[in-house]
């Protein structure tokens, strides 16, 4: 494992770090910071350092942090309708055999998940019903498969802005798996009215996938 991270924090960004001795304490310092609703990505440096992140920067920064307690860095990247919303990365964790997630959202369901569920497309169809727009168009079609950050070691991507750009380049090309047929996606019933305002409660509009001049989360 790098300690390069290590090397460029302060004492007190160390005590932070050291801090987060469980997934949920990673959740958590990820939801007591404001989302970054700016495109440029930002590596876990300055995640830590700024105290704001978007859901790139959030999820390599949840796995570094898992790394840190003993999970190999891995993320897989939700994926939407093309030009309906944006992508969501998830840090992933396993424990018992299952897998669970940690997440920076802009959203209040596309965070946190339990390490119940048995494989990559269970805990990817946990997100669904709540992954939309605010059309209340239901948009999660698909995922990537696991990446291995580690393998991206080499660009220093923990302290180094560049080496996340790598990582969002990379992912463009991954393998990917649908998890619904287009005559299911025509079928969709769009989200009710309460489910839309619980999951939006806390949602900064001014970080909402914009489309056609018309916000979309």
């Amino acid at each position: 494992m790098p300690k390069i991270f290590e090397d460029h924090l302060t004492s007190k960004e160390k005590a932070l770090l050291k801090s987060l001795t469980t997934p949920m304490k990673i959740q958590d310092f990820l939801d007591s910071i404001p989302y970054r609703n700016q495109d440029e990505n930002a590596s876990s440096l300055r995640v830590i350092r700024e105290r704001r992140a978007h859901c790139l920067d959030g999820g390599l920064f949840g796995a570094m942090a898992l790394r840190r307690l003993g999970y190999p860095p891995v993320v897989i990247d939700l994926l939407p309708v093309p030009g309906r919303d944006d992508d969501h990365v998830l840090a992933i964790y396993r424990e018992h055999g299952c897998l669970g997630a940690v997440a920076k959202s802009n959203h209040v369901g596309l965070r946190f998940r339990e390490p119940v569920y048995r494989t990559y497309r269970e805990l990817v169809m946990s997100y669904f019903e709540v992954y939309f727009n605010v059309l209340k168009e239901k948009t999660l079609r698909g995922y990537t498969v696991p990446m291995d950050l580690s393998k991206f070691d080499h660009l220093g991507w923990e302290v180094d802005d560049s080496g996340v750009d790598a990582i969002e380049k990379k992912m463009k090309t991954l393998r990917s798996f649908s998890i619904i047929t287009p005559a299911m996606a025509a079928g969709l019933n769009p989200v009710d009215e309460r489910s839309y305002a619980g999951h939006t409660y806390g949602t900064d509009m001014d970080g909402v996938y914009k489309i056609g001049g018309k916000g979309l989360t």
